[in-house]
């Protein structure tokens, strides 16, 4: 059985950080994804989820420092998690999608 391990989103930008590593430029931005439903009363109601991208230039990727915060994206990558200690001694854990592919989406189809 082939394993898989893909998540595609398509939402808006928060905040944004770039760095260089060597040659390399790296960008980690959180997505902000919307999911609409309605209540027991038959209210809209929107949940939002923030996702933790990060996102190495290369091959399937743009210009990096292009990316600004609430600018809309579609983002196509693998699910990370890893475990560290924080500062009061507590063991966390984190998920983040290592992306392989972004794309600038059209602000009016959004």
């Amino acid at each position: 059985m082939e394993q898989l391990n893909r998540i595609e989103l398509r939402g808006n930008v928060g905040n944004v950080r770039l760095s260089n590593v060597g040659d390399s430029t790296v960008a980690r931005f959180s997505l902000a994804t919307n999911f609409v439903y309605k209540g027991r009363e038959g209210d809209a109601v929107i949940e939002t989820t923030w996702h933790n991208i990060v996102a190495w230039n290369g091959k399937g990727m743009p210009d990096l420092e292009k990316i600004e915060k609430g600018m809309p994206l579609y983002v196509c990558g693998r699910l990370r998690s890893s475990r560290f200690t924080g500062s009061d001694g507590t063991e966390k854990q984190v998920f983040e999608v290592v992306a392989n592919k972004i794309s600038f989406e059209n602000t009016a189809s959004v």
